[in-house]
């Protein structure tokens, strides 16, 4: 199977989707052919549909998702790309109080089928306002889908889903990984929302882990098999809606759990997995569950300060070791 970089997966996903539905418009700063999103999303998509369908919009977030919100009302699929992920902020009225609520208050006559990209997540030295992970907002919201894809194969899958739901669909993409590559089909394919993906199996210990997080969790799998410990690593791919059932089969073929996050861990969505796993798997546990997320501080500007606030290899490592005797 061919490989592709997770931005060309994304890229062609876009594009595949236009093609089929003319109804499907894009929507944001700078995606247009002069720079083709901020981290190239949206290249060449101009050129081929035009600028009545790829639309440069204002610097102004709760404008263009409000447009986005009344578009998607009116019959239209936009897609949404919030330049940053943080600057999603800007716009909450519009997505907690319009979008998500919309098909429940109008009693299914309305439906608001967007899907809002934005990239996320530190590693740049892009310091506070443009480093944050802040996807456990949006799970507290009933209403939105919230989806974190790892892999170029499941960004693809889970973009071409999300444009063809009905419901509003918050898609994060971590931004370093936009330049790793996998394998994706070049036949078309859906992934479903609420289906978990085991990224490699093991038999001691249980990591469920996202984004960013599922490749390094995957380096120190293939460390710690080396070292006479089997780690299976879990992806859930979509927080909302959950795949409870892959999880907590696992953690009670394993034992054992650690969840990681780069989100700051106080509040994060390790807490949900954790209620979730006490609920369904209490009895198979071996040992305490572990989460490992982001210290509770703003992301630093100074590169080695904002390496340690998130997890790396290195403590997740050190975690499934403790875990494992």
């Amino acid at each position: 199977m061919r490989e592709i970089k997770y931005v060309e997966a994304l890229n062609e996903a876009l594009k595949e989707e236009m093609e089929r539905d003319p109804d499907v418009i894009l929507l944001g700063e700078d995606i247009g052919k002069e720079w083709q999103g901020a981290f190239k999303v949206t290249k060449g998509l101009e050129e081929i549909f035009g600028p009545e369908r790829v639309r440069n919009t204002p610097i102004s977030e709760n404008s263009f998702v409000g447009c986005g919100v009344g578009a998607a009302m009116t019959g239209l699929k936009p897609v949404v790309e919030i330049m940053f992920g943080d600057l999603i902020l800007l716009a909450m009225d519009q997505i907690i109080n319009q979008a998500a609520k919309m098909r429940y208050m109008s009693g299914g006559q309305a439906s608001v089928p967007i899907v809002i990209r934005t990239p996320f997540g530190s590693g740049g030295s892009y310091a506070s306002h443009h480093s944050q992970s802040l996807e456990a907002l949006f799970t507290h919201i009933p209403g939105l889908i919230v989806v974190q894809p790892s892999t170029p194969y499941d960004a693809k899958g889970l973009l071409k889903t999300a444009i063809r739901s009905i419901d509003p669909v918050m898609f994060f993409e971590h931004k370093f990984i936009y330049k790793k590559s996998g394998p994706v089909p070049e036949d078309e394919y859906l992934i479903p929302f609420g289906e978990a993906d085991i990224k490699i199996e093991g038999s001691d210990l249980t990591i469920i882990a996202t984004s960013m997080m599922v490749w390094h969790s995957i380096k120190v799998a293939k460390e710690l098999k080396n070292e006479g410990i089997s780690v299976e690593v879990v992806d859930p791919r979509t927080l909302v809606p959950l795949d409870k059932k892959t999880i907590s089969d696992s953690v009670k073929k394993t034992g054992r759990a650690l969840i990681v996050h780069e989100a700051v861990s106080r509040g994060g969505f390790s807490g949900e997995i954790t209620k979730m796993i006490i609920d369904e798997a209490f009895d198979y546990l071996d040992a305490p569950i572990k989460t490992l997320g982001g210290l509770p501080t703003p992301i630093p500007f100074t590169p080695n300060l904002e390496k340690f606030v998130v997890p790396d290899p290195k403590r997740i490592k050190k975690a499934v070791i403790e875990l494992v005797p």
